[in-house]
């Protein structure tokens, strides 16, 4: 008799990296409708296996490219960003980059984004 050794149930254990904390801290923000890979500049942060478009981590400092609302400053949008970022970027400078913007609905104090993954 042969004993077949039990599936490893850590096998699909994605391991939280901080570009994983941080993206989802940008796509809290109300102004923030996703994520941008950065076009000819990419933006992301390359792990094992995967990677986090629009969000790359580094020594020097944090780059953030987005889409953002549209008809929201651009000034207020940063901030927000930076605000929501400022807890992971450990004293490291916050770059942010609006890549495009685009329109949504409000529905409440939230939004509702269209025609964009998240």
């Amino acid at each position: 008799m042969t004993s077949s050794s039990a599936p490893d149930p850590t096998a699909d254990v994605v391991t939280i990296e901080p570009a994983d904390l941080i993206a989802a801290a940008v796509l809290r923000c109300p102004a923030v409708v996703a994520l941008h890979s950065g076009g000819h500049r990419p933006v992301a942060t390359y792990l094992p296996g995967r990677r986090v478009a629009g969000v790359h981590v580094d020594d020097r400092g944090i780059q953030i490219a987005l889409v953002g609302v549209i008809g929201v400053p651009v000034t207020e949008l940063a901030a927000q960003v930076r605000s929501a970022v400022a807890p992971y970027a450990l004293g490291r400078p916050v770059d942010v980059h609006v890549a495009d913007v685009q329109p949504t609905t409000a529905v409440g104090s939230a939004y509702v984004h269209h025609g964009l993954e998240r």
